[in-house]
């Protein structure tokens, strides 16, 4: 089997499963209660998404010396919270992690 039939083939298998749940189930299966409970499930994965991606050098132990990262989260973090605007805090977030990684800490 070649490299590109199994990508293809493992792509397949992911949609499928995961658009079998979204196509079998049905809104009105769930009653107020659980969707309410639900919809605190976005937060709540986010942020076990965001924080090793921020913390977490490449062995695995916190970084909070010198990491650019957490500052470029903060900014954007900041920018996000009076613009409202995803786009806006998505470019200030990766414009001041680049400066800062390839111009402050490059220096």
């Amino acid at each position: 089997m070649s490299d590109w039939t199994l990508i293809i083939y493992c792509g397949l298998i992911t949609f499928l499963t995961r658009f079998s749940m979204i196509a079998l189930l049905k809104k009105e299966m769930f009653n107020d209660r659980i969707r309410e409970v639900l919809s605190y499930v976005p937060s709540a994965i986010f942020p076990a998404i965001i924080f090793p991606a921020i913390f977490l050098d490449n062995t695995g132990f916190i970084q909070l010396e010198e990491n650019p990262k957490i500052l470029a989260a903060i900014i954007a973090m900041v920018i996000g919270i009076f613009t409202r605007n995803i786009i806006a805090t998505i470019f200030s977030g990766l414009i001041t992690y680049w400066f800062l990684i390839f111009v402050v800490y490059n220096a």
